[in-house]
């Protein structure tokens, strides 16, 4: 700086202005220029990036721009501090607070450049993304965005003097008394990594606990509680701590949904009952929307008190609520038509009495 103060001495001298005054108009004025300058060439290189097949170029620029601006100021700065015998008191504080600016622009960056690689990840133009492979992603693009901020703070704190060794040997000390206090909130925490670790369900997904009341589908998985859509539109918040203990069901991810259906006919109609079960085995082997690879059962099962019972197992292709009722109707109503076309009926609970003949009547005494 002394150089550059020395170079536009005389011309300081010419224009009857200090020195360094002149040298700080001409550093707002690069740093100006170089502001304009940075903005176009962005702009250009987003466009040429626009153009290419890869699309991480797009998230190094997004992240580089604005960041890259502000340093270019802190920088400018720092340099115009030593401009000025006045600021030569404060001299030490202002190059500690520009220290500290430049690490949370750095901070800002590595954010930046983490939410980028995460929305290119879970980007429509990759196509469907599984719903866990979602949240693994969004996961430790937090976690990696927690620990930059974490690593800038001790760097921050390091750079404005504070003993960073002694906070944290403090920080050991009073980490059992903290922690005693904030268990229920640690106990969370780690359930919600063990949940982006592990993958039990994700966002989207339909759960539900034998062990507690919990059924309905994932809107949001926080460090805290999860937050729950039940089926009658009410918000379920749960600790996460609580998916540590319980048993939980994910039907989001079955392969197939089952019918299981016991139909009776009347005991009038156990002459057709084999015609019966062969003809509603075929009719499921030949159903378009039931799965023939998974099991298939059609058999007799038991004589009940009103009817010939035998029932049908098996699976459909599809996974949808509402599409395997319509297939199970189709299917209940064909069998129907199996049970009609051979001649019987589907029986209903029934009863027969039995009245034995009444006894002679005995003649009377006299007769």
């Amino acid at each position: 700086m002394s150089f550059l103060l020395e170079l536009m001495a005389p011309l300081a001298a010419a224009l009857s202005v200090p020195p360094g005054v002149l040298v700080f108009v001409l550093l707002i004025l690069a740093g100006t220029l170089g502001h304009v300058a940075i903005y176009r060439s962005v702009r250009r290189l987003t466009m040429a990036a626009d153009k290419t097949e890869t699309r991480w170029d797009d998230v190094i620029l997004y992240a580089v721009f604005p960041p890259i601006q502000w340093v270019m100021w802190t920088v400018l700065a720092l340099l115009s501090l030593s401009l000025f015998s006045i600021f030569d008191g404060v001299r030490e504080g202002l190059l500690t607070l520009s220290d500290t600016a430049l690490l949370i622009l750095f901070g800002w960056l590595a954010h930046r450049l983490s939410r980028g690689i995460e929305e290119e990840l879970l980007g429509e133009h990759r196509g469907a993304v599984a719903s866990d492979e979602r949240a693994t992603i969004s996961a430790v693009a937090r976690l990696s965005r927690i620990m930059v901020w974490v690593v800038a703070g001790i760097m921050i704190l390091q750079s404005l003097g504070v003993s960073v060794s002694g906070l944290l040997a403090f920080g050991g000390v009073g980490g059992v008394a903290v922690g005693f206090a904030a268990r229920d909130l640690l106990a969370n925490l780690l359930g919600s990594l063990s949940i982006f670790l592990d993958r039990p369900f994700a966002v989207g997904d339909w759960i539900r606990s034998p062990d507690r009341e919990i059924e309905g589908t994932v809107e949001d998985v926080g460090w805290r509680v999860t937050r729950i859509r039940t089926f009658d539109q009410r918000p379920l918040y749960v600790p996460n701590a609580v998916f540590s203990t319980v048993a939980l069901e994910n039907p989001s991810r079955m392969l197939n949904r089952r019918i299981y259906e016991t139909v009776g006919i009347r005991y009038d109609d156990a002459g057709v009952m084999s015609t019966i079960i062969d003809q509603v085995t075929e009719m499921l082997m030949q159903h378009e929307d039931i799965d023939s690879q998974q099991t298939m059962i059609v058999n007799f099962n038991q004589f009940s008190s009103s009817s010939l019972d035998f029932f049908i197992y098996t699976f459909t292709k599809t996974t949808r609520w509402v599409e395997f009722h319509q297939i199970k109707q189709d299917v209940l109503l064909q069998v129907a038509a199996v049970i009609e076309a051979n001649g019987a009926e589907i029986a209903f609970p029934t009863s027969t009495v039995h009245l034995e003949a009444p006894p002679e009547a005995l003649p009377l005494k006299g007769q």
